[in-house]
């Protein structure tokens, strides 16, 4: 895929002392990016369909902007984070959308999970534009996000990643180039199918060693201090056990991302079989319990199943980063 950022003339890295941001998104990652923003007393300004999810960045000295058009117009970077590449779409396209505001100049990094061939697409209309697109999705969970030590992958042209890098150094802790725009979104899939196929591999480790009578506090060190550990595990295995289940990310949005796999491995030929089987169970899940339950809540197939709660004593209900939060850095390959 071809790299469609405009050139812009002036690519010195941005001053964190008078960049002035928009951020459009406020769900469970992307109030948490924003309070970061806030937090590192970037000027901010935000938007989000509910005014509501706005009113604690509001509080903290965030401005409110009443269209994208509006912010767009008032700021030198637009940072989307949405939940479908359909609503990236509507944000940009829409008559008082992002793209008409734009100017020679301006960056949109668009921070949402989306489809490779979408944010080429888009690109291409933000640099007619004048303007410059970072493919920018992120990785590693809310409670991440929320203390600026996420990681974050970003495909854009070299000239465009060294100037928006002093303000992913901000969001996020480990930042990876990736290459031209939708290199970044094809491999964020790809991280989400990962942790999926994780994800169901633990519910199922964690219901039979319940079955067989293995204490779960017992099981999840023995996972966490042998080769099956993983990241998944040392957070999301947590909250199944707590009962709360509440990783911040839905089975709808699962749906989404392992679909945007799918797409990735039909489009290039490849045969896949396991996505298939994460595909087909956690549509079973949303027939059950809903497209907005969490995506943690699938382990209730199997509760349902063998009449066990795979619960345990002395789990958290919510992940807390405790990493201090530093300044984040370029990741390159030696």
């Amino acid at each position: 895929m071809p790299c469609h950022d405009a050139v812009v003339s002036e690519i010195e890295p941005f001053d964190l002392a008078t960049v002035r941001v928009g951020f459009v998104g406020l769900g469970n990652v992307g109030s948490k990016l924003a309070g970061t923003l806030l937090r590192n007393r970037i000027d901010l300004t935000v938007r989000d369909l509910s005014n509501q999810a706005a009113v604690p960045l509001l509080d903290l000295g965030a401005k409110w902007a009443e269209s994208p058009l509006a912010m767009t117009e008032s700021v030198d970077v637009v940072i989307t984070c949405l939940p479908s590449p359909a609503a990236s779409s509507a944000v940009l396209e829409a008559d008082d959308g992002v793209i008409a505001g734009l100017r020679p100049g301006h960056v949109w990094i668009e921070m949402s999970t989306t489809d490779a061939s979408e944010i080429t697409r888009l690109g291409e209309r933000v640099a007619a534009a004048g303007a410059s697109t970072v493919d920018c999705p992120v990785s590693g969970g809310c409670h991440r996000a929320a203390t600026g030590n996420i990681s974050i992958l970003a495909g854009c042209d070299r000239p465009t990643f060294d100037r928006v890098l002093p303000l992913l150094s901000v969001l996020g802790r480990q930042i990876l180039h990736t290459g031209e725009i939708g290199t970044a979104s094809t491999l964020k899939v790809m991280t989400n199918y990962l942790a999926t196929a994780n994800l169901l591999s633990l519910t199922e480790a964690l219901t039979t060693m319940a079955a067989a009578g293995v204490d779960l506090a017992t099981t999840y060190e023995a996972i966490r201090i042998s080769s099956g550990n993983s990241f998944t595990h040392e957070t999301e295995s947590q909250l199944i056990l707590n009962g709360s289940r509440d990783i911040g990310f839905t089975i709808d949005l699962v749906l989404k991302d392992i679909g945007l796999f799918q797409a990735i491995a039909d489009r290039n030929g490849v045969p896949l079989e396991l996505n298939l089987l994460l595909i087909d169970v956690f549509h079973d899940g949303r027939a059950r319990y809903g497209g907005g339950e969490w995506s943690d809540e699938i382990i209730k197939r199997l509760e349902e199943a063998t009449g066990l709660s795979i619960t345990a004593p002395g789990f958290p209900a919510e992940l807390v980063d405790t990493e201090p939060e530093t300044r984040g850095f370029e990741i390159r390959r030696s």
